[in-house]
């Protein structure tokens, strides 16, 4: 499966040690690499269809000290989609007022008319990247409802029910950034962790090795600014379970690649 990355902290701090471990991960998730750091509503984003660990650019770009308070990083391995540029995580859309929304995610979203109307908008083939437009969506139509942007806790409300619809198509470990706010979520039983201090909040698909990590509740997305969690979301029931339909609608999708 894809592993996921993320930094919410008060302050900027150096990730290269953490970066470093992370990517090693690629070992088992071969198909490319990407990295988002953040300045506020700024996103760096580097990213290659390649396996982080043969790559001369990201060994050179993990020499030099990258510090961040907000950063979203990941390896994946392709269940949807060729293995090309267009199709490596992170995804980044803005919204209609010019917010940029930033997007990993690990698992796949069987079919479902939640995202299907997006297809022919994506720049990619991946069922995560059209996640990320059916959000900006849902944001856009609050909006203009609205008639002014929304605030963090207006996002975070919309974000929290279409996460939880979404959980009931597959499998959702998301991390999701919209310049203010982390969106976490996951749906799949040990599959996403988090590291807690004073100062910040690290999340990883898997422990890494610096500090101690606990599990993150299942089933219930939260809200994190500059280290804390600020929002609960809703809890449900979708948790995600592999099971042989599912295989085979992932085995579909390759064959028609």
């Amino acid at each position: 499966m894809c592993e996921l990355f993320g930094l919410s902290a008060r302050n900027p701090i150096k990730v290269n040690t953490v970066l470093n471990e992370f990517f090693t991960h690629s070992e088992k998730n071969p198909d490319g690499w990407g990295l988002a750091v953040f300045r506020g509503n700024s996103v760096s984003l580097e990213k290659e269809p390649k396996k982080a660990l043969d790559s001369v650019y990201l060994h050179n770009r993990l020499a030099w000290d990258i510090t961040a308070s907000d950063l979203l990083a990941h390896v994946r391995r392709a269940t949807i989609g060729f293995m090309n540029y267009s199709n490596c995580h992170p995804f980044v859309w803005d919204d209609k007022t010019g917010r940029s929304w930033t997007l990993i995610h690990n698992g796949t979203i069987f079919e479902t008319d939640l995202i299907s109307p997006f297809s022919e908008a994506l720049e990619g083939s991946t069922d995560s990247e059209a996640v990320l437009l059916y959000l900006i969506s849902l944001i856009n139509r609050a909006t203009d409802k609205k008639g002014e942007p929304l605030s963090a806790s207006e996002r975070f409300d919309v974000i929290d029910k279409a996460l939880v619809k979404l959980a009931a198509c597959g499998k959702l470990n998301i991390l999701l950034f919209d310049g203010e706010q982390l969106y976490v979520h996951t749906n799949y039983k040990d599959s996403l962790y988090v590291r807690k201090t004073e100062d910040f909040c690290s999340f990883s698909t898997t422990p890494l090795s610096e500090g101690t990590w606990d599990k993150l509740p299942m089933n219930r997305p939260f809200g994190y600014i500059a280290g804390e969690c600020v929002h609960e979301g809703t809890s449900h029931d979708h948790e995600f379970l592999d099971s042989e339909h599912d295989m085979t609608l992932i085995y579909s999708a390759f064959a028609a690649l």
